[in-house]
């Protein structure tokens, strides 16, 4: 049965002698996977937990990739293989520092890895931010990707247009969705209330505002070509706005090249096809200065921006304001200026300016055998492949501290068993990988009825009930 594997697991966990390296990771997402990967590849007697604060795996691989972009979701795969590995175990439904502290996993294992990435976003810190019809990009992408907690998000859909604040591949993201002719969308894991909504949608022009110009847009070729590629929608380009910059290609490197040439290309078709019905556009040198409200004062009608001049070039240049502004009418409002990590537990070391646990290549600063990968350890920056490097970086360190004896390995410590010890008297039911693979079972029958790859479950006790039958 489930629970005899799980308590298979846990003795198997308990019972090793003082010598084996008992290590925890918190996070179930890219880093976590990543970095239990390289311990159990690199150690033969290590031992790895993983604690998930979801009954569900895999983090930004499920709740964050586009749904149109299965093929990056397919690291997944090597996830799997790392938590059916012999000496590793996967704990879903368990919140660290609130059904156990960071202390309590101290106490139980040789090492602690804090994974848990950056759940928070960066807030806008303008007057009617607050208003309906404004939403961070975590939130909106959260919604359409079944965030449990987002389920309920019912963004305001009815509006023409919509202006997205931010260039990177989130807010790209978010335009495509918006856009995105239905019979795309409808063979993807889009959740189907979200599919409902973007079907009755109003959304025809999408406008991705950025404070800086075309030269330091942040998102990468592959996100900008779909965009440019997008069914049904054409550019809609400001020429002034590329004064200067097909002059300026020949100095740039080559990925900041292709994708300038690229954009000029997009820029010059801005008359598109006359079949298109949907329009959108990059608008540079512009940065929200306060969200117009409706005559009633409870809605998004517009956004005030503040136009700007670079000051430098390149990579470092600033934005800076001119004095002018200028207004857009709109009705969605979409935040992408990133995340932010939160403090977990009082007793780990938090930067609240940089948002990231300050640490020295993954080692948390002044608590020996703590240790941070990902987006907590370095800001929420890069792509998959980056947050794998990192994560491999933090591994090789705590390596290094188990060969350089920093560790205590002589300390007998007991594990998981402690640890589901106190989730039993706290009356926390966590999930096994096992279990968890019984949800995604359900969820691929489910979507499978519906021609897509996955039905995606979006309420938390209906994952816990189903993992327990």
């Amino acid at each position: 049965s489930v629970n005899c594997k799980l308590k298979i697991c846990v003795r198997k966990l308990s019972s090793t002698s003082g010598s084996y390296p008992l290590v925890c990771i918190v996070g179930g997402g890219p880093a976590g996977f990543y970095t239990a990967q390289h311990l159990l590849k690199s150690h033969p007697d290590i031992h790895v937990d993983i604690y998930e604060r979801l009954p569900i795996p895999f983090g930004l691989v499920r709740f964050g990739v586009a749904p149109d972009h299965p093929e990056v979701k397919n690291v997944i795969n090597t996830f799997t293989q790392t938590a059916q590995h012999k000496h590793c175990c996967f704990f879903g439904n368990v919140n660290i520092g609130r059904d156990v502290s960071v202390k309590e996993l101290q106490e139980a294992y040789h090492a602690v890895v804090l994974s848990y990435g950056a759940e928070a976003n960066r807030r806008l810190g303008i007057p009617g931010e607050d208003l309906l019809g404004v939403y961070s990009a975590k939130d909106f992408v959260g919604w359409y990707n079944g965030v449990p907690c987002n389920k309920d998000l019912q963004p305001d859909l009815s509006s023409d247009t919509a202006v997205i604040l931010g260039q990177g591949n989130v807010a790209l993201d978010v335009a495509r969705m918006l856009l995105s002719p239905l019979d795309i969308l409808k063979k993807t894991d889009v959740t189907q209330p979200s599919l409902e909504a973007l079907a009755a949608s109003h959304v025809h022009k999408v406008l991705i505002v950025g404070r800086r110009g075309p030269l330091q847009m942040a998102c990468t070729i592959k996100e900008l070509r779909e965009m440019v590629n997008l069914p049904g929608t054409k550019p809609d380009m400001v020429t002034a706005e590329f004064e200067g910059i097909a002059e300026a290609l020949k100095e740039l490197p080559r990925p900041r090249k292709r994708l300038t040439e690229l954009l000029l290309k997009a820029a010059q078709g801005s008359a598109g096809s006359a079949q298109a019905t949907r329009q959108w556009g990059f608008r540079f040198l512009r940065s929200p200065v306060e969200i117009r409200p409706s005559s009633d004062v409870t809605r998004t009608a517009g956004i005030r921006l503040a136009v700007n001049r670079l000051e430098g070039s390149g990579e470092n240049a600033q934005a800076v304001p001119t004095g002018e502004v200028e207004d857009l009418q709109c009705g969605l409002v979409i935040n992408s200026i990133g995340y932010r990590s939160l403090p977990i537990d009082a007793t780990v070391p938090f930067d609240p300016h940089k948002a990231v646990i300050p640490n020295t290549v993954g080692r948390v600063e002044q608590v020996a055998g703590l240790y941070c990968s990902g987006w907590v350890k370095r800001g929420p920056t890069g792509v998959i492949a980056t947050t794998m490097n990192d994560s491999f970086d933090t591994a090789r360190a705590l390596l290094q501290d188990i060969e350089a004896g920093l560790l205590k390995l002589s300390t007998k410590k007991l594990g998981s068993k402690a640890i589901v010890t106190l989730l039993e008297k706290r009356g926390v039911n966590s999930v096994s990988f096992l279990e968890w693979e019984k949800i995604n079972a359900e969820e691929v029958k489910r979507g499978g009825r519906a021609g897509k790859p996955r039905e995606k479950l979006l309420d938390v006790e209906e994952m816990i009930k189903i993992a327990k039958t």
